[in-house]
């Protein structure tokens, strides 16, 4: 069995690094959209006449941290040279359990155990 030569290991570094980085960009481009969508669906909410959910406004207002989350820990992907920091994902599940929590009422018990 032979080695890879190392400029070739490099090449294909370069090239799967290249890939990622442009996944990355591509899914917080539709981030962004996401987030827009979020905000028009959030001022509709709030500026509607008719009386909705306080749970529909938190939740709207909990998936816009959602979003705004993952793109801050894109854009801090590029600007930490290539590295996701850890710190990141946690914010983002505490935001996701918190979101499942306000939001899933259909069973106390489940509501429980998620918050233990």
């Amino acid at each position: 069995m032979t080695s890879l030569s190392r400029p070739r290991v490099e090449f294909i570094s370069t090239i799967l690094q290249t890939v990622l980085n442009l996944g990355l960009l591509c899914l917080g481009l539709i981030l962004v959209v996401f987030l827009g969508k979020e905000t028009v669906h959030l001022a509709d909410v709030l500026f509607a006449p008719e009386q909705t959910s306080k749970y529909e406004l938190v939740e709207g207002l909990v998936v816009y941290f959602l979003y705004f989350e993952f793109i801050a820990l894109i854009v801090k992907y590029f600007q930490s040279g290539f590295h996701f920091p850890l710190r990141y994902f946690v914010y983002i599940g505490i935001t996701a359990i918190v979101r499942l929590i306000i939001v899933d009422h259909k069973s106390p018990l489940d509501v429980l155990i998620y918050s233990a």
